[in-house]
């Protein structure tokens, strides 16, 4: 069970960030901020695919298909703005429509690890399939990220 979790375990809180997805495409930070974060337009012709909400002290980022150079940064941005200004005490990073990763997606995570485990937290991973699993083992991640099953 992660802490701040109210009694949810992190595969009870995948389950339920799904069960949202699928029933509120326009997600919204449930919590003291109701600004609207997510499905914001990025810059270029990329498509939108930032989705990141708060569910009970946890800070759920959902990965685009390609988590490449060009969509780290605001992936980056949009987790750090909510790890500073939420009372965010673990973070979930959703896989399910993720189908390729390079060395970003990487740097996008080690860095929101460094940053939530100076306060005790933890990092996870949900829907991660068999090439994202490889890129945990080959890059060391699946030490310092408990990889959930979906």
């Amino acid at each position: 069970m992660m802490p701040g979790s109210k009694g949810l375990s992190p595969h009870e809180l995948a389950h339920r960030w799904v069960k949202d997805l699928r029933t509120r495409p326009d997600m919204r930070i449930e919590g003291r901020n109701e600004e609207t974060l997510c499905n914001s337009r990025m810059r270029g012709n990329m498509e939108d695919f930032q989705d990141f909400q708060i569910i009970d002290n946890c800070l759920m980022v959902r990965m685009p298909e390609e988590v490449d150079h060009h969509r780290a940064a605001y992936i980056c941005e949009g987790a750090d703005r909510l790890l500073v200004r939420e009372n965010v005490e673990n973070v979930v990073f959703d896989f399910e429509d993720t189908r390729f990763m390079d060395s970003s997606g990487i740097g996008i995570i080690m860095g929101r690890y460094r940053k939530i485990s100076c306060f005790g937290g933890h990092v996870y991973a949900i829907h991660a399939d068999r090439q994202i699993q490889r890129i945990f083992r080959m890059s060391g991640l699946h030490g310092i990220v408990e990889i959930l099953p979906g």
